[in-house]
């Protein structure tokens, strides 16, 4: 994610176009004696993630030929809320509900937004998810973000670190 995309990518951002698909648009590869073209049945399917600062904007030349579509945290789908009701940890829906109002607010931070949301994913695991599984999460991944996300803020990390343990029970 920290490369020249038109060099790394060359002729293959022609030919990902639509109507640069199948054989009738090969191209003679560089450093082959072959031909490439992207037949018109290869989907291309690329995700990014907002938050990562080091992405201000992506290449105009690669953007173009994509769609682009948010994906949202999935705390109240279906599939989440029923797997928390298998889980049957009042620690682990306390940990939920407060991560839930803290997405309330990393949306509403002018510095950060929408895009910087805590998703489920953290959630989803095969593991048992028992008091020290909870206790990881907040420590190694979420307060450790948060650190990021206001590290010019420190009493604001304090305060969600303390509501974060407490729903916990730490």
């Amino acid at each position: 994610n920290r490369g020249n995309l038109s060099k790394i990518f060359g002729e293959l951002l022609m030919l990902i176009e639509s109507d640069k698909r199948d054989e009738k648009n090969a191209i003679r590869l560089l450093y082959a004696d072959e031909q490439f073209y992207v037949p018109n049945n290869v989907y291309i399917i690329g995700m990014m993630n907002t938050a990562d600062r080091s992405l201000a904007m992506i290449d105009y030349a690669l953007r173009r030929r994509f769609a682009f579509f948010d994906m949202e945290p999935a705390f109240s789908t279906d599939g989440f809320r029923s797997r928390q009701m298998q889980i049957q940890n009042p620690r682990f829906d306390a940990l939920i509900a407060v991560v839930e109002t803290l997405n309330k607010e990393i949306t509403q931070d002018a510095s950060l937004g929408a895009g910087f949301r805590i998703g489920h994913s953290y959630f989803c695991t095969t593991e048992v998810i028992d008091n020290n599984w909870l206790f990881a999460i907040v420590e190694f991944e979420l307060l450790p973000l948060l650190q990021e996300y206001w590290f010019d803020e420190p009493s604001k990390v304090e305060s969600w670190a303390l509501r974060l343990r407490s729903a916990i029970g730490g």
